[in-house]
């Protein structure tokens, strides 16, 4: 089965059953670009070709499982199941702007454990394939050309650290850039990473235009290290220094994402500390409003009031500072919120056929457990 995003292989295929050039522009035009689905697709071919192809052409390698929408916003969460088995989750956001904006996960789980992220209670950390992730963008721009939209914004923002997955991370990138498949602007691309410090200057090297955020939520390194334990890893004098060479090879502000927690972190204190810690550098703070999840009952938002008067401290210094809403909340689809419990059910069916087998547990790419679980 050739992957619709093999570029070389779709080409010899074409050759194979002679179909002409321009028949199979119009063909990935169809799918990709007018994301008007496999069937229309495929009668961009010759009648003769169009059996062949698909048989022979792998298009979509998630199944949509569920759709739920939001009755208070433009949210729609869709629950994607994996070729094995694992449930992934990605969010359409349609603001009042009239841009849309997906919202897509990297792994099944995440190994970087964050306190306030059910995802992170998972206790697992599978990668996606480039597939995976590009099919949640094309799937999605399927459901929304119903509605004239199409995605607008692509976040790397679900379930996951897409630095843990780097290598499928790039394939994706290049296959929703790349002129005869998406052809997404890379300025409307933006990858999160809660602070994998190596991984962000690779990424910045490789691709310049593609849009970074970095997950901070304090400067303060114990409060830190105790909402992103992974963050003992990368200091924030680290990750400061990082930033700063982002600006300098990217000539773009980096995003700093600052989730909100009563009594945690949303003092004024701290406000003035970021300012301290942000001087300097080319950033957009954005804060968040936290999303409780039963994992954490310790941790509650702050009220609006408190946020009001952080952001004033940031402007004041004239720091940029954006104060976000919550989209999707009712439908568990909103920052943080995102998590399949019945993955772990999945993963023991799949490492106990796996002992069955006398083999070593191997994750869905078929590397042996996954590298980033502690």
């Amino acid at each position: 089965m050739v992957s619709i995003l093999d570029i070389a292989a779709v080409d010899a295929l074409r050759r194979e059953l002679r179909i002409e050039p321009h028949a199979l522009k119009r063909f990935r035009i169809a799918y990709f670009k007018k994301s008007l689905g496999v069937d229309a697709a495929l009668a961009e071919l010759p009648p003769f070709s169009r059996d062949a192809t698909a048989e022979r052409v792998g298009f979509h390698s998630l199944t949509l499982h569920q759709r739920s929408d939001s009755q208070h916003d433009g949210a729609t969460k869709l629950i994607f199941r994996t070729a094995g088995g694992f449930l992934i989750e990605s969010v359409i956001l349609r603001a009042g702007t009239g841009r849309t904006a997906l919202c897509i996960s990297s792994q099944v789980g995440c190994a970087a454990k964050c306190d306030f992220c059910a995802t992170g209670k998972m206790g697992m950390a599978h990668n996606l394939s480039a597939a995976d992730m590009v099919d949640q963008v094309v799937q999605a721009n399927e459901l929304l050309a119903a509605e004239g939209r199409r995605v607008r914004n692509i976040v790397f923002m679900g379930m996951g650290e897409p630095l843990h997955n780097e290598a499928e991370l790039y394939a994706t990138l290049d296959a929703l850039t790349h002129p005869a498949l998406l052809h997404h602007p890379p300025s409307r691309i933006l990858v999160s990473s809660v602070g994998v410090a190596d991984g962000m200057l690779r990424l910045a090297h490789r691709y310049p235009r593609v849009n970074q955020a970095l997950s901070l939520h304090s400067v303060r390194e114990e409060t830190r290290r105790r909402l992103i334990p992974v963050a003992a890893r990368y200091p924030l004098a680290i990750l400061r220094s990082t930033l700063s060479e982002l600006n300098a090879i990217q000539r773009k502000p980096v995003m700093l994402e600052y989730l909100m927690l009563a009594g945690v972190n949303d003092s004024l204190d701290e406000a003035a500390e970021l300012v301290d810690w942000a001087h300097g550098l080319d950033v957009h703070v954005n804060l968040i409003p936290y999303n409780p999840i039963a994992a954490a009952p310790h941790l509650m938002p702050t009220e609006r009031a408190e946020r009001e008067a952080f952001a004033r401290v940031l402007k004041a210094a004239d720091i940029p500072t954006t104060i976000r809403y919550s989209m999707g909340r009712d439908i568990e689809a909103a920052c943080g919120q995102l998590v399949q419990q019945g993955n772990r059910e999945v993963a023991k069916r799949n490492a106990m056929n796996t002992f069955r087998e006398g083999d070593a547990p191997r994750s869905p790419s078929g590397e042996l457990s996954s590298p980033f679980a502690n």
